[in-house]
């Protein structure tokens, strides 16, 4: 639900190569590739019995249990209890329905009338007047098409319970979102798109680390310690002409074993992953009109737009041009 900030567009990372020696926390990388567009907040006043139906939302949502308790349900999904301090992330903007019980009566959102209440951020309340909940929304939107595997990588929704949050820190910033919504004081969308993207990022460097045995494909091997360093070096200089030799040496393993273990983690070779990583950010740099086809090309290692636009047509399908937005 609720407050709008709006950010600029972002040209391309500049794809520099660390020292080769340094593990890279390409989770870090990833997660500061996801450029916050704008986000929406509001403080959710309730009274048992309550119930709401929260449609679909392109972005990513987030609720903090400030007091209380509650169930989310959504379809095909078991229902998720929450209580105070409790955070659930829906990556997907997945419509849910949120009450105090199973046997709460529903009702749509719409029917709520959300009200402004200063800055952007609005605030709800309804209920019967029995046991109070407290929850503080967020929904966060990214800048254009993403490249970013990561998102697409996570489930319908990630349950953070308060006694998984390793960082203190980072009640204190939830609280903080809290008081900020409450209190509507200057600067206070700003504030909360700056707390929203540090909560965000908490949640799923939580997810990742608390997750590690259901973990599979790309989120594995960015933990694996050496198909990880490979992968980094990929993802930070798309450009350069990597090859079997020089990618096993970064991993510190033999060719065999390193080319087996990357297709066990990402069900492709190292070769196939270079280009369907390179045809991905293309994608969104031409979409965007960050650069030309030419500039393209030779930002990620090709010797001509021919040869580019063959290998695009190739991995995606079309052409480049036909990927650029038509009214620019």
């Amino acid at each position: 639900m609720y407050a709008e900030l709006k950010g600029e567009n972002a040209a391309p990372r500049d794809f520099s190569v660390c020292e080769p020696s340094r593990a890279p926390d390409l989770l870090s990388e990833v997660l500061q590739d996801l450029r916050l567009a704008n986000a929406t907040y509001g403080r959710t006043e309730l009274t048992a019995p309550w119930g709401i139906d929260i449609p679909f939302k392109e972005g990513v949502r987030f609720h903090y249990i400030v007091e209380g308790r509650c169930l989310m349900r959504s379809s095909n999904l078991p229902p998720v209890k929450m209580h105070a301090g409790d955070v659930v992330l829906l990556p997907h903007g997945t419509a849910h329905e949120i009450a105090n019980d199973e046997s709460s009566r529903i009702r749509p959102l719409a029917d709520l009338g959300p009200t402004l209440i200063g800055n952007g951020t609005y605030r709800l309340a309804a209920g019967g007047g029995g046991e109070p909940t407290l929850i503080v929304c967020c929904t966060i939107g990214f800048e254009g098409p993403t490249a970013n595997p990561l998102l697409e990588m996570l489930p319908q929704i990630i349950h953070v319970r308060r006694n998984d949050l390793r960082d203190s820190y980072i009640t204190a910033v939830l609280d903080l979102m809290a008081q900020e919504v409450r209190a509507q004081r200057i600067g206070t969308a700003t504030i909360m798109a700056r707390l929203a993207d540090i909560i965000l990022t908490h949640i799923i460097r939580t997810w990742v680390e608390t997750g590690e045995a259901s973990l599979t494909g790309w989120l594995a091997a960015i933990k694996d310690p050496q198909v990880g360093r490979a992968l980094g070096s990929i993802h930070r200089d798309p450009g350069k002409d990597w090859n079997l030799n020089a990618l096993a040496a970064i991993a510190g393993m033999s060719r065999s074993q390193f080319s087996r273990r990357f297709n066990e983690l990402l069900k492709a070779s190292p070769a196939r992953y270079l280009t369907q990583w390179r045809m991905r950010l293309a994608t969104v740099w031409i979409r965007n009109n960050y650069m030309t086809v030419t500039e393209v090309a030779a930002q990620l290692g090709y010797e001509s737009e021919a040869s580019f636009s063959r290998a695009f047509k190739r991995t995606v399908g079309i052409s480049p041009s036909f990927v650029r937005k038509p009214s620019e």
